[in-house]
């Protein structure tokens, strides 16, 4: 009995010495079953695919709601995640059926490197395109990559300093940010590598940099919406277009900006994106809202609370970020909170095989103030916990 005690002891007095917990240990991800799940799903997919509605140039698969598969056209915002799950599923198994099936979906997304309509060409190219560069360093795909991000950045507005975001609602905004665009930048740091152009880098650095001054409150949690003035460059209005109000955390949101400033601190070396990033997981971890399971509400300050639907898609992006986040921040728990994250996802937020319209993550939210893709699966939730889930494997192999 005493050797058992000593022996408890010290694992509990080496765990503390590591900076560890136990429950860290815990929080241990069998990769290579969720993949293999994930290929067993994605092929039903696939299959599902050959019989779904393909009118109107349908091309990707976005969710599965009120018992029907629906796709977008290349022109939706989310049309690349779909490519992006083929290329990881690549990535992971360097299994070339699956390299054909990521070539054969990515084509249909090409067509909108010539998009200047629209702030999202790096959710649409990168997440389809930059993966089958990142890949196979396909000169067609570099090419693909230095034109979108010559669209996108028609889109910037020297006065204001900001990429805009939306067309729509012109009487609504007249020169409207969303958070989400951090999410875009990656693609024009990468035309700046791809081309020796310095001038997509500058777009990026300037966004981010108003968007760090004018998104963000004191307690680092940020406005959805921030419409500026083109003429004068000066914000008339922040408030939300999918959150519950214009002064609450729209969860998905707050995970875009995590994201996004721990790409431009890998992209530029700047130390203040990187306290950003820090101070926004500060926000997130903090948060008396966050469940203990770490998948938040789909809005940290929905009154509703606990019975208020989950976005599982807010999570997986949160995962992934701060896998990459670890690697940048000494003595801290981001890679036990993103393994917390993953293992939670994977036992408890799964779909059974062949179920769920043939995606991977349940209880997702899109859209609650339009009554839209609540508590379903969504693409970009799938293709998030994929790449969550191969940055665990690289950082544990680290």
């Amino acid at each position: 009995m005493l050797f058992t005690k000593n022996r408890g002891f010290k694992i509990a007095l080496i765990a503390v010495l590591l900076g560890l917990n136990t429950g860290a240990f815990a929080q241990k991800i069998d990769v290579a079953k969720q993949f293999k799940y994930a290929e067993q799903q994605t092929t039903y997919m696939l299959e599902a695919l050959k019989t779904a509605d393909t009118s109107k140039g349908k091309v990707s698969p976005r969710t599965f709601e009120n018992g029907k598969l629906k796709l977008v056209n290349s022109k939706d915002w989310t049309s690349g995640f779909f490519p992006g799950i083929l290329w990881f599923l690549y990535d992971y198994t360097k299994d070339e059926n699956w390299k054909k099936q990521a070539e054969i979906f990515t084509a249909k997304i090409e067509p909108e490197q010539y998009n200047k309509t629209t702030h999202d060409l790096g959710f649409m190219i990168y997440c389809s395109v930059g993966n089958g560069y990142r890949l196979t360093k396909d000169e067609h795909y570099k090419k693909v990559i230095i034109q979108a991000a010559k669209s996108l950045s028609t889109r910037f507005n020297a006065k204001a300093g900001v990429i805009r975001s939306w067309d729509h609602n012109q009487d609504k905004w007249k020169y409207p940010v969303i958070i989400d665009n951090m999410m875009n930048l990656e693609l024009l740091f990468t035309a700046t590598k791809l081309t020796g152009d310095s001038s997509f880098y500058k777009i990026a650095v300037s966004h981010a940099n108003h968007t760090m001054i004018n998104h963000f409150r004191p307690n680092y949690s940020s406005y959805h919406v921030v419409d500026y003035d083109p003429e004068t460059g000066a914000v008339i209005q922040k408030n939300t277009a999918q959150g519950y109000s214009d002064a609450s955390a729209w969860a998905r949101g707050q995970a875009w900006g995590l994201y996004g400033y721990t790409i431009c601190y890998r992209e530029t070396g700047d130390k203040r994106y990187l306290v950003q990033a820090q101070n926004i997981a500060k926000f997130i971890f903090n948060n008396p809202t966050l469940p203990k399971d770490l998948i938040p509400y789909w809005d940290y300050d929905d009154p509703s609370i606990p019975n208020a639907p989950r976005d599982v898609s807010a999570a997986a992006i949160m995962a992934s970020a701060l896998y990459e986040l670890a690697t940048y921040s000494s003595g801290n728990d981001y890679k036990e909170k993103a393994n917390t994250i993953l293992a939670n996802l994977s036992d408890n937020y799964k779909a059974p095989l062949n179920s769920n319209g043939d995606f991977i993550l349940l209880h997702s939210t899109g859209h609650k103030p339009a009554k839209s893709e609540i508590d379903v699966p969504i693409n970009y939730a799938d293709y998030y916990y994929l790449e969550a889930l191969l940055r665990s494997k690289k950082f544990v192999k680290n």
